[in-house]
């Protein structure tokens, strides 16, 4: 008789187990959902994703890469020349942009027989597709920076539209991480002209 009564038992408890296990799978879920939505939006607030569209940066970005854009790059750091920028075109805010900083708040820009000076030093451009077949002098004035893509001769930039406000930035962009063949950190050298 103690047999059937502990029988009884054992049945009225699963039920309760059943619902507390169902109870915990949804909260697991909900509780997923919260951290990936969480997760989403940090990494959202610390970078961006970015498709190369056009030649304009070749031969260091071709059409259809995707870039890995740090946004935090410029609150904990300085603009520096050489470095490889995503930026909100000023003629259309809606469009972005990749194009390589030049010149900074201060400096002078010449091109000219297939050259570019800042501040009087010719720039070491090792990463440029062609000399520039343009020619042309600009001032970067404070909050601005001054952009050419590496695609000289085919690059909508600062030598057509002007200077880059430098709150159009999105950030500096870090590495490429499509295709998978073309994985890699870009490379920023650093462009010195002194003045």
């Amino acid at each position: 008789m103690e047999n059937l009564n502990h029988e009884p038992l054992a049945e009225e408890t699963r039920p309760a187990e059943e619902k507390t296990n169902w109870k915990r799978f949804l909260l697991d879920i909900v509780e997923t959902l919260v951290l990936a939505v969480i997760l989403f939006v940090g990494i959202n607030a610390l970078s961006a994703r970015v498709r190369v569209d056009g030649f304009s940066m070749l031969p260091t970005l071709e059409d259809g890469e995707f870039v890995l854009v740090s946004k935090l790059s410029y609150t904990f750091g300085d603009f520096e020349r050489g470095d490889i920028i995503v930026f909100h075109f000023p003629l259309n805010p809606e469009e972005e942009l990749v194009k390589r900083i030049i010149g900074l708040p201060g400096d002078k820009v010449l091109v000219q027989s297939g050259q570019v000076y800042v501040n009087g030093n010719l720039l070491d451009e090792p990463y440029i597709h062609a000399a520039p077949l343009y020619s042309g002098e600009w001032i970067v004035t404070d909050g601005y920076l001054f952009v050419l893509g590496d695609n000289r001769n085919n690059s909508n930039d600062s030598k057509d539209w002007g200077l880059l406000p430098q709150e159009n930035v999105v950030g500096k962009a870090v590495l490429i991480y499509w295709p998978p063949p073309m994985w890699g950190l870009l490379d920023h050298p650093e462009v010195s002209a002194s003045q």
